[in-house]
């Protein structure tokens, strides 16, 4: 039930500095910048893992500020100025708010992305959650589940292999424009993003991939089961890539206070507890490590990919 390369738990990662939400940042991402962006991009194609996430948010209201911050990276920018800098790791949209744009000019976008990095694009999608972002942009908030349903549709469309992509549905309309450069994949995944009733029907019926926002693991095997019983009812066949975001880790014994939720120890224990994922029907894992620097970063990506990794299969 996936769309990457089967046998073991895959591993990847949503970029630090490039956006620092309250709930996740480091104290240091605060002064860091693009010449930290490559470095972690580079440890973490050298180290095996799956994909580099970058998230999306076109503006913050005020009144989110100060738990969202309003550091919040482009993600097509981020993700093609590293997909320069890096040879085989994927480039994931964790996610897209594609609701907030014409679907033809995300295609446009994400298409030239995946041209220019051979093939190597995952797109994340999801319905967004600020009211006021989609009010600046002139997009119903109220029927955003339905946009981007259509959305979806529309960009199976317009990512396809024809030049001049068509689609008629109740939102948007076209056919006889043409768009090159094509993908470099026959069929970019989308993975829909969220835990909602409504997100997970949307990943079962439509999507290539689930992307949870926020599950605890204890209730990942209620959702991995309505997954399954949803795309049965629907009569989906097609490979569905599950994935999980692992509590905060440390691979070591930590000097400092991690935080009592992050999984800390040897590489064995650090595996022991992540295969469980494995064990619910997960496929893929984000993770995310707790460091000082980017340097305590970069060698956490590190003695993960030499370490942990390995110990996934």
């Amino acid at each position: 039930m996936q769309n990457l390369p089967e046998g073991r738990l895959e591993y990847g990662m949503q970029l630090p500095v490039q956006s620092q939400s309250t709930l996740y940042a480091e104290a240091w991402e605060a002064d860091a910048g693009p010449g930290d962006l490559v470095e972690i991009a580079r440890a973490a194609d050298v180290s095996g893992f799956a994909y580099l996430a970058s998230c999306d948010h076109v503006a913050v209201p005020r009144r989110l500020a100060a738990a969202m911050s309003t550091v919040w990276y482009d993600p097509v920018a981020t993700l093609a100025f590293l997909a320069g800098v890096t040879e085989h790791v994927r480039l994931l949209s964790h996610v897209a708010v594609v609701g907030l744009r014409h679907p033809l000019a995300t295609a446009k976008q994400y298409a030239t992305l995946d041209h220019l990095s051979g093939g190597r694009l995952i797109l994340g999608v999801g319905a967004g959650h600020v009211q006021e972002e989609f009010e600046a942009l002139g997009v119903d908030f109220e029927r955003r589940g339905a946009v981007l349903d259509e959305c979806i549709d529309a960009l199976r469309a317009a990512l396809g292999p024809d030049e001049y992509p068509s689609h008629h549905g109740k939102l948007y309309d076209f056919e006889g424009l043409g768009q090159l450069p094509r993908p470099a994949q026959e069929h970019v995944p989308v993975w829909v993003g969220g835990s909602s009733p409504a997100a997970v029907r949307r990943a079962a019926v439509r999507g290539d991939g689930w992307l949870p926002q926020g599950d605890p693991r204890e209730r990942l095997p209620e959702q991995i089961a309505r997954l399954g019983r949803l795309r049965e009812e629907a009569g989906v066949t097609r490979p569905l890539t599950v994935g999980a975001i692992t509590e905060p880790l440390y691979v070591g014994r930590p000097s400092w206070a991690v935080g009592r939720r992050t999984v800390s120890g040897s590489a064995e224990e650090i595996a022991e507890s992540l295969r469980a994922y494995a064990a619910m029907g997960v496929h893929q894992i984000q993770v995310r490590f707790r460091s000082r620097s980017r340097a305590e970063l970069t060698d956490q990506i590190a003695a993960f990919g030499s370490g942990v990794g390995p110990l996934l299969g």
